[in-house]
């Protein structure tokens, strides 16, 4: 299996996610791919209480999770690098996953904008069939964006809206957001986790 996966944060609530996920493939030998946007940063001092443009987003994960995520790799680009390698469908890997995706990169990989490396590597996705795993989170919603992700799902993106579910019992926001992760990660095809119990009936 590729293990190379391209993660972008851009400029809606809900870092956890994308915190979570970064940590899952890390600590098990995956290389990331990882791009924020402008909108991503603040979002992420705010929810995190970390400026990235001080200090990198490897510092916040072994701040935050220890030197289990050496196991892994990963490498941040510039949100405007647009000749970075995933902007080639020539660079082959897992999939790419754009979480937290906010409406307006939601806008810009429907109609195949390719503003920024985000953008971009959306775009590569789709049209080299690549996995592009899209998790909005907004609400409510108007016709615009969700005709936005219908068009995307059209052309091949798997949606996972931000919206977990409590018959696992959660007992934490981790658990929550675990299970948007385990999600995210069996569109990928990866389901040898525990992040949560699936469900039994």
């Amino acid at each position: 299996m590729n293990r190379r996966v391209t993660v972008a944060i851009t400029g809606a609530s809900g870092v956890i996610y994308a915190v979570r996920l970064l940590r899952y493939f890390l600590t098990h030998a995956y290389e990331v791919d990882f791009i924020i946007s402008d909108a991503g940063k603040i979002n992420f001092k705010v929810e995190m209480d970390w400026d990235l443009d001080k200090k990198g987003v490897v510092e916040f994960l072994k701040n935050k999770f220890g030197h289990d995520i050496d196991k892994g790799k990963l490498r941040e680009w510039p949100v405007q690098a647009i000749a970075a390698p995933m902007a080639s469908g020539s660079m082959r890997r897992l999939g790419m996953v754009v979480v937290p995706c906010s409406m307006k990169t939601l806008s810009g990989i429907a109609h195949g904008a390719s503003t920024n490396l985000i953008e971009r590597a959306a775009d590569v996705a789709l049209k080299e069939n690549f996995p592009l795993i899209i998790v909005p989170r907004e609400t409510p919603m108007n016709s615009i964006q969700i005709e936005n992700m219908l068009t995307l799902s059209k052309a091949g993106a798997r949606i996972v809206p931000a919206m977990p579910a409590f018959y696992q019992k959660p007992q934490s926001i981790d658990d929550i957001a675990d299970f948007i992760v385990a999600r995210i990660l069996h569109m990928l095809g990866i389901d040898d986790h525990e992040l949560f119990q699936p469900w039994g009936g």
